[in-house]
């Protein structure tokens, strides 16, 4: 598959062309930010952890039935992924209660949720991610409401899988962010699912395993990615 030009760089990760329209390069980099990318870093190994942790992720997802735009590994750094036209929305998911949750409503960190929550956010930078909810989505024309509706299906499915996969590895997946795009006018799951996206905790200790190492200067950041990893049975070079 022939790299062609760069399309997009973001706070961690490019996107770059290839010779087929429908098909891009996805090159996880070793930059690291936090606070809508006011702290950075560069953190040695950690696209390559990023890349392979992803591509075990997907490939679970995908062999549960979740329409994903992962098509295979390239290199250490590098994934191929369909071209999608990406929603301007997060979705996020709840399992327990931690970061902005908690500051919002007041309520302990590690408090289990259930039902599991399920919040949209904007994505923009510029403006914080702010909460959203569905009457802004339609009203600013975000995405339609078939859309919305497949999110949230995509979403909770992909909670039904993921959870009980870490908890056979003695983890507790926290929450985490999904982002979609469509494909020929199929929705589907894009962009990435790493621990820089999600929060993993010890299920014993509850120790942080995930980004919140970094914007909480607790060190040893790319390592816990890769106790992560290990448990659940990627082997990184």
């Amino acid at each position: 598959m022939e790299k062609r030009a760069e399309l997009y760089a973001g706070k961690a990760k490019s996107v770059f062309g290839t010779e087929d329209p429908d098909l891009l390069v996805l090159e996880f980099r070793d930059d690291t930010s936090a606070f809508d990318g006011k702290k950075r870093q560069q953190l040695a190994r950690k696209g390559q952890v990023n890349n392979r942790f992803n591509a075990f992720v997907m490939d679970r997802l995908a062999a549960a039935g979740v329409p994903t735009h992962f098509e295979r590994l390239l290199g250490d750094r590098e994934s191929l992924v369909k071209r999608l036209d990406m929603l301007p929305l997060e979705c996020v998911v709840r399992n327990y209660a931690a970061g902005s949750l908690c500051r919002r409503y007041g309520v302990e960190e590690g408090l289990e949720l259930v039902p599991p929550t399920f919040e949209f956010f904007l994505k923009s930078d510029a403006l914080g991610d702010p909460m959203v909810n569905e009457y802004h989505i339609s009203s600013l024309g975000w995405a339609e409401p078939w859309q919305v509706e497949r999110m949230k299906e995509l979403t909770f499915r992909i909670n039904e899988i993921l959870p009980p996969l870490f908890a056979a590895a003695d983890l507790l997946l926290v929450d985490y962010k999904l982002e979609f795009g469509l494909f020929r006018g199929e929705l589907m799951l894009g962009d990435e699912v790493t621990p820089d996206g999600c929060r993993v905790w010890d299920r014993r200790t509850r120790e942080k395993l995930d980004k919140d190492r970094f914007r909480q200067d607790l060190g040893r950041v790319v390592e816990s990615y890769e106790l992560v990893g290990n448990r659940l049975g990627i082997h990184f070079d």
